[in-house]
C-alpha cells in the first residue's frame, strides 16, 4: 500500500509537501509510478512549482505514488502499488493523484502537489475525503511537469482544511491575490444524474451554507465529457505512447494507450468545436451565477477489490473532465453521505476567478461550521 514511493529531505522548516511524481525534482528521477521509467534518469532542474516552494522555505518529504503515467481514474496500480486510502479503508483512493491526496488523508504533510487532467486531483480528494484544487488552466506553471504538452493539465494542491489549500495555493502561484467579498454571491446548482445519497447529501450542504441558489443545467456536459476524453486520449498517447512497446508499462494502461492511438483527427476536430461551444456555455452560466455547484463525483468510490477493471471506473470523471476541456477553476469540498462514506461537492468559477474560488468555499466551509 504504496503512499510515498521516494521519501525527501529538502528545502527550509516551514510546512511540509510532498509532490506527484510527475513533478520534476532535481537530482531525483520522475517515474510517474511507471516500470517503463524505472531507469529515468535524475531531473537536472526543478519544476517551477517544486522551486516554488523552496523559495517560500517549504520542506518536500516525498514523492507520492499515482495511477501509472497519470492514466487512470482509480489509483490502482500493480508496480509500486495501490495508495491506501487513510480515512475510507478497502477504497479506491481516487486517481491519478491517488498517493497526493492519500498523503494528506494520513496527516503525513502539511499540503501536497498533484495534476489534474481529467479529474485527477478533484477524484482523489473526493475519494479520500480533503480539499482539492485544480487552478484555471495555465496559471500555475507546469515547466518541469510530465507531461510536456497538454491543454488540459494543470498542477493542483491537496490539503486537509480551505485554508491550508489557499495557502497552498498562493506559494505555486505567484499572482494569487487577496480573498474578495462573497456577499451576495449567487451559486448556479448544475442538475446532474447522481446516487440519490450523495445528491441528497450535497443538497442539503448547499440549503445549509444559506447562499442564493439557482438552477443552472449545462446541458453540454455529456457532450463536453466525451471531446475530453478524446483529447486526453490524444495527448497522452503522444506523450507516452512509446513506452508501451517496452513490454513494461500495466495491462490496464497499455491496454487504454493502444485504444487511445486509435483516436482519429476527425474527432480531435469534433472534440476542439465542442471546447468552444460548452466553454461558451459555462461561461454564459456563470454570468448569471458566478460560481457553480455540482458533486464532485456521480457515486460513493468503489471498493478496491471491485474496481479492477479501471475502464469501468472511467465514469468517476463524468462531472470534472467537462471542466478541463474549458479550463475553469474548480475544487473539491469533502463531505460525507448518509452511508458514512465520502462525497465531494465540487464548485466551479470564471477562468482567473480562482480567488473568488477559494473564497466562495472558505465560507461555506465557515457557514457550515457555525
Amino acid at each position: 500500500m504504496t503512499i510515498v514511493v521516494e521519501k525527501l529531505e529538502l528545502g527550509g522548516t516551514g510546512r511540509t509537501v510532498m509532490v506527484k511524481d510527475t513533478i520534476d525534482i532535481a537530482g531525483h528521477p520522475t517515474r510517474a509510478s511507471s516500470r517503463a521509467l524505472e531507469e529515468a534518469h535524475d531531473a537536472e532542474r526543478h519544476a517551477d512549482v517544486v522551486q516554488a516552494l523552496l523559495d517560500a522555505g517549504c520542506r518536500i518529504t516525498g514523492k507520492t505514488s499515482l495511477h501509472e503515467l497519470a492514466f487512470g481514474t482509480t489509483g490502482l496500480n500493480a508496480w509500486t502499488g495501490t495508495a491506501e486510502n487513510p480515512r475510507y479503508p478497502g477504497r479506491v483512493p481516487g486517481g491519478s493523484s491517488s498517493g497526493s491526496a492519500a498523503a494528506v488523508a494520513a496527516g503525513l504533510c502539511d499540503f501536497s502537489l498533484g495534476t489534474d487532467t481529467g479529474g485527477s486531483v478533484r477524484v482523489p480528494a473526493a475519494c479520500c475525503g480533503v480539499f482539492g484544487l485544480k487552478p484555471t488552466f495555465g496559471r500555475v506553471s507546469r515547466a518541469g511537469v510530465m507531461p510536456a504538452q497538454t491543454s488540459l493539465d494543470c498542477v493542483g494542491p491537496f490539503a486537509a482544511s480551505i485554508d491550508l489549500l489557499i495557502e497552498a495555493m498562493a506559494v505555486i502561484d505567484p499572482s494569487f491575490k487577496a480573498l474578495p467579498d462573497v456577499s451576495g454571491i449567487r451559486i448556479g446548482v448544475v442538475p446532474v444524474d447522481a446516487n440519490p445519497e450523495v445528491q441528497a447529501a450535497l443538497d442539503a450542504v448547499l440549503e445549509a451554507s444559506d447562499f442564493e441558489l439557482h438552477s443552472v443545467p449545462l446541458p453540454g456536459m455529456q457532450a463536453a465529457y466525451d471531446a475530453g476524453l478524446a483529447v486526453i486520449n490524444r495527448e497522452t498517447w503522444n506523450a507516452c505512447g512509446h513506452l508501451v512497446e517496452t513490454g513494461l508499462v500495466g495491462a490496464d494502461v497499455a491496454s487504454r494507450l493502444l485504444a487511445a492511438s486509435k483516436t482519429t483527427d476527425a474527432a480531435l476536430a469534433e472534440a476542439e468545436a465542442i471546447r468552444a461551444a460548452f466553454t461558451a456555455e459555462v461561461d454564459a452560466a456563470l454570468a448569471r451565477c458566478p460560481i457553480l455547484a455540482l458533486p464532485t463525483m456521480p457515486d460513493y468510490p468503489a471498493r478496491v477489490a471491485d474496481a479492477a477493471d479501471t475502464r469501468a471506473a472511467i465514469g468517476m470523471t463524468a462531472f470534472v473532465r467537462p471542466f478541463n476541456l474549458t479550463g475553469h477553476p474548480a475544487l473539491s469540498i469533502p463531505f460525507e453521505g448518509v452511508s458514512k462514506l465520502p462525497v465531494g461537492l465540487q464548485l466551479v468559477a470564471a477562468k482567473g476567478a480562482d480567488e473568488l474560488l477559494c473564497a466562495v468555499a472558505c465560507e461555506l466551509v465557515r457557514r457550515l461550521e457555525q
